[in-house]
C-alpha cells in the first residue's frame, strides 16, 4: 500500500495546495495554508476592423494611389486614364466642362470608368464642382440649379436642404458620388474676384444657416459633400486659380468669420474639407494652407476636432504652380496631414505627383504610418457613403428634369 500511494505521489504535481493526480483532483492537504489563485479572465480580443484589415491587405500603389484624385482628358474613356485606373490604382476623379458634353456621353464616361475599376478594392470617388450658378458641371439638358447666394437669400432652412438632395439625386443618377459643394466661405470682401455668388451670405450666421442644410441635404442622398475652402477664401482680392491670394486677419477674426462656418460643418458631421491655397500670415507665414502642418493638424484638426478626409485644392492652379514645383507640393501637401491630393488637369503633372509620391514612401519622407492614416479615413468614408462599382441605368432625362423642377419650386413657394 505504502509503496502503491509513494508511486501515485511521484505521479502527482503539487499546485496551489491541490494535489493533481493523473485523471483525478484530491482536496488542499488538511491544515495548508495555500489557496486557488483566483480566476484569470481571458484577454479581451480586439473588434474585427475589416476597414484595417483591407489597407492591411494594399500594396503601396495602390495605397498611393488612393490618396490622389486626377481630372479627365476628353468625354470617353482614353488609355491614359483606363492605366490611372487599372495600373496605378487612381481612387477617384473629378470632372470640368470639357468632359460633358451631353447625358448620354456623361453617363457612358462615368460607367465606363466604373466597370474599368471592377477587380479593384476600393470603388471610385467621381465628382465634379456642382455648386449652382456659374459653376455647374451637370449636362445641360438639365435645369439649372440656383447659385448659393440666391439660396441664401431665401432665408430658408428647410429650402437648403431640398436643394442639396435634389443635387445628390441628379448626381447620383448618373453614378456620381462626390460633390465638391458647398461652399462655406464668407463673402466679406465685395472686390473678391472668385467667390461673390458662390458663398451662401457676408455673414457666419448666414453661411451657417443655408450651407449646412444643403450639406445635409447633399448627404441624405448619398453623396458625399465636401465643404471648402478651408480656412476661408471669402475676404481675399485674388483667384487662386491665377495666383496666391494672401490673408491677414489675427487669430481671432479668423475664429469668428471664416473658421466659424467650418467649425459648424464639422459639428452637424461633414465628411470632406477642401483646404484652399491661401497663405495665412498670421498662421503660417510661408506655406499656403492646402500645404501648411500648421494650419492642418493644429488648427483644422486640433482647434475644430475634424477626423474626415482633407483633400487639398487643385494642384495645377497658380497658387500653388508659383510657389514650388507640384511634385515637390504634392509630397508636402501629404506631410501636412492631407489625405487626398487633388491634380484637376494635365497628365504629365498626374504622373509627376503619383512618382514623386511613390519615391518620398520609399524612400521614407512619407511614413508608413502617415499613408495608412490617410488610406484608413478614405476607405471608412467609401464605406459609410456605400459607394459600390456597380453601373447605375441611363437616367430618363425627362422625369429627371421634371423631378428636379418640381422639388425646387414646391421648396422654392414655402
Amino acid at each position: 500500500m505504502k509503496g502503491s500511494l509513494l508511486h501515485r505521489m511521484l505521479n502527482c504535481t503539487l499546485a496551489f495546495g491541490l494535489i493533481i493526480v493523473s485523471g483525478c483532483t484530491t482536496a488542499p492537504r488538511q491544515g495548508s495554508t495555500e489557496t486557488a489563485p483566483p480566476a484569470v479572465s481571458p484577454k479581451p480580443t480586439a473588434a474585427p476592423d475589416p476597414i484595417q484589415d483591407l489597407v492591411n491587405s494594399m500594396t503601396l500603389e495602390e495605397k498611393l494611389g488612393q490618396m490622389v484624385l486626377f481630372g479627365v482628358e476628353g468625354t470617353v474613356l482614353d488609355d491614359t486614364t483606363r492605366n490611372h485606373i487599372t495600373k496605378d490604382h487612381v481612387g477617384g476623379f473629378i470632372f470640368f466642362g470639357p468632359n460633358i458634353k451631353d447625358s448620354h456621353q456623361a453617363w457612358s464616361l462615368f460607367q465606363s470608368m466604373q466597370k474599368e475599376n471592377a477587380s479593384a478594392k476600393l470603388p471610385l470617388l467621381l465628382g465634379v464642382d456642382q455648386e449652382g450658378g456659374r459653376v455647374s458641371r451637370l449636362p445641360k439638358e438639365l435645369p439649372a440649379f440656383p447659385a448659393s447666394q440666391a439660396v441664401g437669400a431665401a432665408q430658408d432652412p428647410d429650402y437648403a436642404y431640398k436643394v442639396g438632395s435634389t443635387l445628390a439625386h441628379a448626381l447620383g443618377a448618373f453614378g456620381l458620388n462626390i460633390d465638391f459643394a458647398p461652399v462655406l466661405d464668407v463673402n466679406s470682401n465685395l472686390n473678391n474676384p472668385v467667390i461673390g455668388d458662390r458663398s451662401f451670405g457676408s455673414t457666419a450666421e448666414a453661411v451657417n444657416r443655408m450651407a449646412i442644410p444643403e450639406m445635409k441635404g447633399i448627404q441624405s442622398g448619398g453623396v458625399i459633400p465636401v465643404v471648402k475652402h478651408f480656412p476661408g477664401h471669402g475676404d481675399t482680392s485674388v483667384d487662386s486659380h491665377k495666383e496666391l491670394p494672401i490673408v491677414q486677419h489675427d487669430l481671432q477674426r479668423l475664429r469668428t468669420v471664416e473658421f466659424a462656418p467650418f467649425a459648424e460643418a464639422i459639428r452637424q458631421g461633414a465628411d470632406a474639407v477642401m483646404v484652399a491655397h491661401l497663405l495665412v500670415t498670421k498662421l503660417d507665414p510661408k506655406l499656403p494652407a492646402s500645404l501648411s502642418p500648421v494650419i492642418i493638424q493644429q488648427y483644422l484638426r486640433g482647434e475644430l476636432g475634424f477626423n474626415g478626409v482633407v483633400i487639398t485644392d487643385d494642384m495645377t492652379m497658380e497658387a500653388i504652380g508659383s510657389t514650388m514645383p507640384i511634385d515637390k507640393a504634392a509630397v508636402q501637401a501629404v506631410q501636412a496631414g492631407a489625405d487626398i491630393v487633388l491634380v484637376g488637369h494635365e497628365p504629365a503633372k498626374e504622373r509627376a505627383v503619383l512618382n514623386a509620391l511613390l519615391q518620398a514612401a520609399r524612400e521614407g519622407a512619407l511614413k508608413q504610418e502617415t499613408i495608412d492614416a490617410s488610406v484608413y479615413r478614405i476607405a471608412k468614408l467609401k464605406t459609410k457613403a456605400k459607394l459600390t462599382k456597380e453601373s447605375v441605368p441611363e437616367p430618363n432625362i425627362e422625369k429627371l428634369s421634371s423631378d428636379m423642377k418640381s422639388a425646387l419650386k414646391r421648396e422654392a413657394k414655402k
